[in-house]
């Protein structure tokens, strides 16, 4: 019974607000053409209404309905009138919604709005005597997309396909309403274009969502390989347009080599005979080309080479000439070629003129060179046991002796390539007679007799000189050394003086002779006391009487200095004896005699030190 009076009060009000229209005054109802929430918010949607003439009935009744969503068909969801307010039973809204009202409007609040929410809204309002109205609000629901994906393609693309090829792949998921995708390349927009730019559109719906993918086909040239793409998916928020940008992505672009670099990598600097030497070659293409090596002088002849190095070792100067390299797919007579002159550099072994040895006579001139092929600009220095005798090519030797004599070494450098250096050397032998060593070609000497006295030697010559002594004098002597080199000969004797000595040493070889005089004065010894005569002896004796009176004074001086110290005691025989242990250097003993004859012969004797021996007395 109840639930009839409920369904028959609505239609009674209504029958009643037709019979009175005309006479009383109207409702007005206002609302917002949509409202926009995010997905899973609160929704709140208003609406206002009024009467004219301010006449307001005491009794209003508000319903809320919503589209459904297979017809056209609406469904209420909640009545308000009077003091009675309930959400309709049965509804997908029972639970999740909740209407508040004052005298000016009422307001629908949605909980946990749903993308199903996304319908039409309407607010009906019924003023009895003044009649009803209704307004309608659409509720629009968002959900943003995840954040972008993009891939790009793997492997490589080439320049010369013909039409665009894809390169990357860009998804946005679970969005709505449907996102956009728009494509950049290095921060520029890209815009679809015939034969250049592509832009597929991939749509797939699930649970209301959306989630769109687009495939960006491109066709790509050289200066892509250092472009950077990126997407940017675009999406509508409550009140706004929002974009989220992805990474971006660079791609690998296969082109053609178009151009070729050829250096030399080893070794650094100028290459020599003997060097390992390696040219690099590099182009341009991607990936990169393995390279063909070959000489300007033989095109059709390859070298062996490893990837893009060719390594030839030891080099010698026939390796120089202009050598080039070419990708594999190039045309032997294509211009892509690279290329480089190289120039191996040597130095030859040096040739000496004369050659190993010359012999020269003494006194000639002679003039030595020594040359040695190099492509480099050469340094000749001429060296003599060890020491800097020229520089040039040329060595002038004048006036020849036997120093002159002989090895003489060349070394011929390079400057600007130390590392190339070479030498050779000539022996040259001064040929002639003998020549004494030595300014003095006669020596006189002095010497005790009895004494040995060594006399030297030595000659120049070649042929080597022999040498033999003549001695006049003496026949106690010996050869006691002989020593002969290359050039020059040495002989010492050892000859004992018995009396004045002539000795002449001979040297001779098959160009001459040469002689060296000696010439010894024999001094005798003195053995024993040698008589005066009397002029001499009486001036020997004056001379040694005042020596002996200086002596007898200052030995009396000493006395006495000695006797008033109390140092000396004297007996009663009156003798004084006075001795010394020791004799020094400086006394002088005195020995006078009388010989048979009445003759004086005096002996003075100086004692210094130790006894001398005869030869220096």
């Amino acid at each position: 019974m109840a639930s009839l009076h409920k369904s028959l009060l609505p239609l009674f009000l209504h029958l009643c607000l037709l019979l009175h229209t005309s006479v009383w005054a109207k409702v007005e109802v206002t609302m917002q053409e949509s409202v926009e929430v995010y997905l899973d918010d609160s929704a709140q949607i208003p609406c206002h209404y009024s009467f004219t003439d301010n006449n307001e009935p005491s009794f209003v009744m508000i319903q809320w309905f919503v589209r459904a969503k297979t017809s056209s068909s609406r469904v209420r969801i909640f009545y308000l009138g009077g003091n009675e307010r309930m959400a309709d039973n049965d509804t997908e809204y029972t639970t999740r919604i909740n209407v508040t009202s004052d005298q000016h409007g009422t307001r629908l609040t949605i909980l946990n709005v749903q993308l199903s929410d996304q319908r039409e809204f309407f607010c009906q309002v019924n003023g009895m005597a003044a009649g009803n109205a209704e307004g309608k609000t659409h509720l629009r629901v968002f959900a943003p997309p995840e954040p972008p994906v993009i891939e790009g393609v793997l492997t490589g693309i080439s320049v010369t396909n013909e039409v665009p090829s894809k390169i990357a792949s860009c998804e946005a998921q679970n969005g709505f309403p449907k996102p956009n995708i728009t494509w950049y390349r290095n921060n520029i927009p890209l815009i679809p274009e015939a034969g250049h730019v592509n832009v597929l559109i991939l749509f797939q719906e699930l649970s209301g969502f959306y989630s769109l993918q687009s495939i960006l086909e491109y066709k790509v040239a050289k200066e892509d390989k250092d472009a950077h793409f990126s997407c940017e998916v675009s999406f509508f928020v409550p009140g706004a347009i929002r974009t989220v940008e992805s990474s971006s992505i660079n791609i690998t672009v296969h082109y053609p080599t178009t151009m070729v670099e050829l250096w030399k990598d080893l070794p650094k600097g100028l290459v020599k005979e003997g060097d390992t030497v390696e040219l690099r070659c590099q182009g341009d293409g991607n990936p990169p080309s393995p390279f063909i090596f070959n000489r300007e002088q033989e095109p059709d002849l390859d070298l062996e080479s490893s990837g893009d190095v060719l390594i030839l070792s030891p080099v010698t100067r026939v390796d120089s000439g202009i050598y080039q390299c070419r990708p594999l797919d190039a045309d032997i007579y294509s211009d892509v070629k690279g290329e480089m002159q190289l120039t191996v550099h040597y130095l030859d072994p040096a040739v000496v003129v004369p050659k190993d040895s010359e012999v020269m006579l003494k006194g000639e001139d002679l003039t030595a060179s020594c040359n040695a092929l190099s492509s480099l600009k050469t340094q000749t220095v001429w060296y003599k046991n060890g020491q800097q005798v020229g520089k040039g090519n040329t060595l002038h030797l004048r006036d020849a002796t036997y120093e002159t004599s002989g090895e003489y070494i060349c070394e011929v450098t390079v400057p600007s390539l130390p590392a190339l250096h070479t030498s050779g050397s000539v022996h040259i032998i001064v040929q002639g007679g003998p020549q004494m060593v030595g300014l003095e070609q006669e020596v006189q000497l002095e010497e005790a007799a009895g004494r040995m006295v060594n006399l030297s030697c030595e000659a120049q010559g070649h042929p080597l000189p022999s040498i033999s002594w003549n001695i006049i004098g003496s026949q106690n002597w010996q050869e006691v050394v002989i020593k002969a080199n290359e050039h020059m000969t040495h002989s010492v004797v050892s000859v004992k003086v018995t009396s004045d000595v002539s000795a002449l040493c001979n040297a001779s070889n098959d160009m001459g002779t040469e002689v060296k005089a000696f010439s010894i004065k024999a001094i005798p010894r003195l053995t024993s006391t040698a008589p005066f005569s009397p002029a001499e002896g009486s001036g020997v004796i004056i001379v040694v009487i005042i020596l002996c009176l200086l002596l007898l004074a200052i030995l009396g001086s000493v006395l006495y200095f000695l006797h008033k110290k109390g140092k000396i005691p004297c007996g009663r025989s009156g003798k004084q004896e006075i001795s010394k242990e020791k004799t020094t250097k400086d006394d002088i003993v005195v020995e006078m005699k009388s010989n048979t004859k009445t003759e004086d012969t005096v002996l003075l004797k100086a004692v210094n030190g130790d006894k001398k021996g005869p030869n220096e007395q």
